[in-house]
């Protein structure tokens, strides 16, 4: 009863309210939490979370119509993690010092933000950022933590997998199915440049921009920014979201 005291001033018709908002002009920003592939209805089920959290749902939990989400920013690693159970085709080593894998967990302080498990790293998989482009309707894309990779000699990006003697170019949609993918990889000179708090595109590496150049082409969907660092001046905005 005491936390309802608190909670209480911040309830309101918060669908009418946004709704409000949008005919006086407002910029209206939804979020949301957790991976595409833990959604309820789309993820590797049952490896998932207890709801949706695709963009879609963005209109039903605000109680929106769902003509205002005019452009959906999807935000994704320059590598793969996962924390938790579940399939995970592109997972390296992450726990022998010395390996690329080790790498990526330490340098990029992969830990879950609330429960501080460690999460599992591996390889870019554009096959599996290619379903949740799909999932979501994905306008533009953020990718982050590409400072990670500095230092790599190469750099490797799954564009697909084999799977019983077949080529699929997407992530199958049965966890089981995708727990006897093998990943097709393509493989990428890396770079010796530091990339930490770069802020214009053309101060990448290259090797860099090639590899962001070949993510853009294998998922169908532009790179809108870029995220060099943690803090947030370290962005390469390539298109703002409010103008696209």
């Amino acid at each position: 009863m005491k936390m309802a005291e608190i909670i209480k001033p911040m309830m309101a018709d918060v669908g009418y309210m946004i709704h409000k908002a949008h005919q006086a002009g407002a910029n209206i920003l939804f979020e949301g939490a957790q991976g595409t592939l833990l959604d309820i209805d789309h993820g590797t089920y049952p490896y998932v979370t207890s709801s949706n959290c695709v963009a879609g749902n963005a209109a039903a939990g605000a109680g929106v119509g769902p003509q205002m989400l005019h452009y959906m920013l999807g935000i994704t690693k320059a590598y793969t993690t996962r924390v938790g159970s579940g399939p995970f085709p592109t997972e390296l080593d992450w726990e022998t010092p010395g390996t690329v894998g080790y790498h990526l967990a330490t340098v990029g302080q992969e830990r879950g933000t609330v429960t501080g498990r460690a999460r599992r790293c591996g390889w870019f998989d554009a096959a599996a950022l290619k379903r949740s482009v799909i999932i979501n309707g994905i306008t533009g894309l953020c990718i982050t933590k590409l400072d990670v990779l500095d230092g790599l000699a190469e750099i490797k990006m799954c564009v697909g997998y084999e799977i019983d003697g077949r080529l699929v170019d997407i992530l199958p949609l049965d966890a089981d199915e995708i727990a006897a993918c093998v990943p097709v990889f393509e493989t990428f000179p890396g770079w010796t440049e530091v990339t930490f708090g770069v802020t214009q595109w053309d101060a990448l590496p290259q090797n860099a921009r090639n590899y962001l150049q070949r993510i853009k082409e294998v998922i169908g969907a532009p790179i809108d920014m870029v995220s060099t660092g943690p803090d947030r001046e370290h962005t390469i905005l390539l298109r703002h979201p409010y103008q696209a």
